[in-house]
């Protein structure tokens, strides 16, 4: 897939496209829907399959208080639209300017004469533009004046519940890694380059890699069975998310043990695939409690799930 970021680098001379147009944090079922129907319409139609995304988060500018956690990295997502056959996706600077078009002037300015969308898709509650005026509703109106097709794709939902990225923070927060990845269509993952810790874990005979994780983690402090994966192998892991009250620490960290590992891993990345959660994180009265406790999460981590 071909990554143009801002619109100025739009080649002039690209033809038609069918656009999927959001924000698309996450890239959770709900999101899958809407740029699989893009790449439907472009394959039905002859055009190029374009998504049209947006970054930071809308709310990181305007309302930086309030802006969620995100769920995925920029390049994380834009690896995962790449997977749903989009062929180029248009990244946009987001900013108060941004915020500030007209909805109207975004989608003749922006979608009919830089992007040259014959056809767009939304999701239902998408909204864009001056005081988020934008909306399906909008674009539904001004379709058919601007021979611009115009496809709303309504909410997925799962048990009942539509699909969201609040949703799926709402799971992760309460440490529901099931919940999660069935919103999300996939495990929830995250990446991080190993660096120096404290070196407790070689001690206790657990020895640890300790992660300089690329986003904040929206999971309660515990203990997690994952899979941990450097380069082109994976390793079933343990991982300690806290404090290390056992220890009086205070500063959150975030520690894996690698099943039938060993070696050095500094200065490495690692990613992080986190399946079950198996316990809170608590204070043992010593260090021999703490490395039996240790023993018996690998032992659980080594059960099919």
């Amino acid at each position: 897939m071909r990554t143009i970021r801002g619109l100025e680098s739009y080649p002039p001379d690209a033809g038609p496209t069918a656009v999927a147009l959001g924000v698309f944090d996450g890239i959770h079922l709900g999101h899958r829907a809407i740029l699989g129907r893009a790449v439907e319409l472009a394959r039905a139609r002859g055009l190029e399959g374009v998504a049209c995304t947006f970054d930071p988060h809308p709310m990181e500018v305007l309302q930086p208080g309030r802006a969620p956690l995100p769920l995925t990295t920029l390049a994380d997502r834009l690896a995962l639209i790449g997977g749903t056959g989009i062929t180029t996706t248009v990244v946009i600077a987001f900013t108060r300017e941004v915020s500030g078009m007209e909805p109207e002037a975004f989608v003749e300015s922006v979608l009919l004469g830089v992007l040259r969308a014959r056809e767009v898709v939304v999701g239902f509650n998408h909204r864009f533009g001056r005081a988020a005026r934008g909306d399906a509703r909008l674009l539904e109106a001004l379709g058919p004046r601007l021979g611009l097709g115009v496809h709303v794709v309504p909410p997925t939902t799962v048990d009942g519940v539509g699909v969201s990225s609040s949703e799926i923070r709402a799971a992760l927060a309460q440490g529901d890694l099931q919940r999660a990845a069935r919103l999300l269509g996939r495990d929830y993952t995250v990446g991080g380059e190993v660096v120096h810790g404290a070196g407790r874990g070689q001690s206790l005979g657990f020895p640890t890699a300790n992660i300089r994780a690329e986003l904040p983690l929206p999971l309660p402090a515990g203990v997690y069975v994952g899979r941990a994966d450097i380069g082109s192998a994976a390793y079933t892991a343990v991982v300690n998310i806290g404090v290390r009250p056992t220890f009086g620490d205070s500063t959150s960290a975030v520690e894996a043990h690698l099943l039938d590992f060993s070696g050095d891993l500094y200065g490495r990345r690692m990613r992080l695939t986190f399946l079950r959660r198996l316990r809170e994180e608590r204070r043992f009265p010593s260090v021999e409690a703490l490395r039996a406790q240790i023993a018996v999460d690998v032992a659980s981590a080594r059960e099919p799930a």
